[in-house]
């Protein structure tokens, strides 16, 4: 049974229906021919293309699927698969990497991003899947009706989780601890300020409960192309003088450690 939606709009059931979905209000939403819904309204927009551009995308997903980060992949399924989830939302799903990776241990995935390119690619290589262009802010999504949540460096609705979450259920966080790609940073800033992954369990403690965290650290060795995709699809280019990510750039093969926090936290009950 894929996961229960409801409309963006008036917050009814969504039925299937010919060619989409449609509610009680005979709000219609259709199937993309990739195989997604777009249930992200005009007013939650910030912009005309919101979330990452296509450059963004590109290289996140070439980065992605040559390898580099399948330590992070693997052990996040672990983790997935000591809680036995089924029904499993995952919040700022991009091009779908580690979605797809966790439909191999959850029964019923569904992966959803502000990002319609992202979307796209996701639906069209992972048919398996239940994608959806939607907003983390307002989940649409039925009250207490998935087992889990994964937010891998995207937003966390700290409401809309409890909301959609069934009593038990859990969330799981990854952000990037403290040295994550040190050299990298040391490179475009010169002065490095540790990442804080902690600063998020404060949010969430009103309606979750921390089970485990654990760090993982691997040692990342990047041929030229591969450097170039980790500076496209990471946020600190662009805080970043261009000269010193032009020179970065110039590097044949560069050397730095990946760093992420691991958070596992369940649901309060209400």
């Amino acid at each position: 049974m894929p996961i229960a939606l409801i409309c963006p709009l008036c917050r009814t059931p969504l039925q299937p229906a010919i060619q989409g979905l449609v509610c009680q209000q005979q709000h219609r939403f259709d199937t993309a021919k990739e195989g997604y819904v777009n249930l992200l309204l005009v007013q939650q927009k910030k912009s005309k293309a919101p979330g990452d551009n296509d450059e963004m995308v590109k290289a996140r997903r070439e980065f992605l699927q040559a390898g580099y980060y399948q330590p992070l992949a693997d052990a996040v399924c672990t983790i997935l698969q000591s809680i036995h989830a089924h029904h499993l939302v995952d919040i700022g799903c991009g091009e779908g990497y580690y979605t797809e990776r966790f439909s191999h241990v959850c029964t019923n995935v569904l992966g959803l991003d502000i990002a319609k390119t992202a979307v796209q690619i996701a639906a069209k290589k992972h048919k398996h899947i239940q994608w959806l262009v939607a907003s983390g802010a307002l989940l649409p999504i039925e009250n207490q009706s998935v087992d889990a949540i994964s937010s891998l460096f995207s937003p966390i609705p700290v409401a809309e989780m409890a909301r959609v979450l069934k009593n038990n259920g859990h969330i799981l966080i990854v952000r990037p601890a403290d040295t994550h790609l040190y050299h990298l940073r040391e490179a475009l800033f010169g002065e490095v300020r540790a990442h804080q992954p902690d600063k998020f369990l404060e949010e969430l403690e009103s309606a979750f409960t921390l089970i485990s965290q654990q760090e993982l650290r691997f040692d990342l060795e990047l041929p030229q192309t591969a450097l170039k995709q980790l500076l496209a699809m990471t946020p600190y280019v662009w805080k970043a003088k261009p000269e010193r990510r032009l020179a970065l750039e110039q590097q044949r093969h560069f050397k730095t450690e990946a760093a992420f926090s691991l958070m596992l936290l369940s649901k309060k009950h209400d």
